[in-house]
């Protein structure tokens, strides 16, 4: 798993919110009870949540040395996103901001935050593979490449979604151990090292595996085995 300083978060994520808040408009954050945080990190994300809600925001995040910044925004406790030490329906809405993608296993996460949310799981996540370099300097772009390259060579966990890729999100049934939580709102639950190409779509529900790649304007649904390729 990735590991991130204090300063670093609050350095990249400080403003992030600042221009727009659109993103968040389909949570109806007016009308929830209790969110859960998840991944808060030094709690830039989780103060944006208390001031759009009238309900209780708590974070959670394994690091103990981010949390002390958390915990002066919100309630915070130390978790792992695979093991969150809540009861099921504990809370409304579980959110989380670029961590699936930092994480050794994002399918887990998401089935312990279909667990523990009673209604809603938002995960905002970057598209790390539309990330490019411009300069003036001839050879900054291939050395930005090459530390990219060695970047994700060390972490099994990124995935890259081509432009025009759409996760519309809806109704679907969820599978945690061996209970299924039927109509649920989720979107698609994509696996390490994934790579969509342009203009693909992704049902409600569907689960992609591990080096799984969906060509172009596919439209994908269900199970897809990891390894699998699919194209039209």
């Amino acid at each position: 798993m990735r590991e991130f300083s204090a300063d670093y978060l609050e350095t990249t994520r400080e403003g992030m919110w600042a221009d727009s808040r659109a993103a968040l408009a389909d949570l109806d954050l007016a009308t929830r009870e209790r969110v859960l945080d998840v991944g808060c990190g030094t709690g830039e994300l989780t103060r944006v949540l208390a001031e759009e809600t009238s309900g209780e925001v708590v974070g959670a995040d394994v690091d103990p040395r981010l949390l002390a910044a958390a915990s002066e925004v919100a309630p915070a406790v130390r978790a792992d996103a695979t093991r969150l030490p809540f009861v099921d329906d504990a809370v409304d809405l579980v959110v989380c901001q670029a961590l699936l993608i930092n994480l050794p296993d994002p399918v887990g996460a998401v089935e312990a935050f279909a667990r523990v949310s009673s209604d809603l799981v938002a995960a905002v996540e970057p598209d790390n593979g539309a990330v490019t370099v411009d300069s003036t300097v001839d050879a900054e772009p291939p050395l930005a490449r090459r530390a990219r390259e060695r970047f994700l060579d060390g972490v099994g966990t990124d995935v890259t979604l081509g432009a025009g890729t759409v996760v519309p999100g809806g109704p679907a049934d969820v599978r945690v151990g061996r209970e299924v939580f039927e109509d649920q709102r989720l979107g698609a639950v994509v696996a390490d090292r994934v790579t969509a190409e342009g203009d693909a779509s992704f049902s409600p529900g569907t689960l992609v595996g591990p080096d799984a790649h969906i060509g172009t304007s596919v439209r994908a649904g269900g199970r897809i085995a990891g390894g699998a390729e699919v194209v039209r």
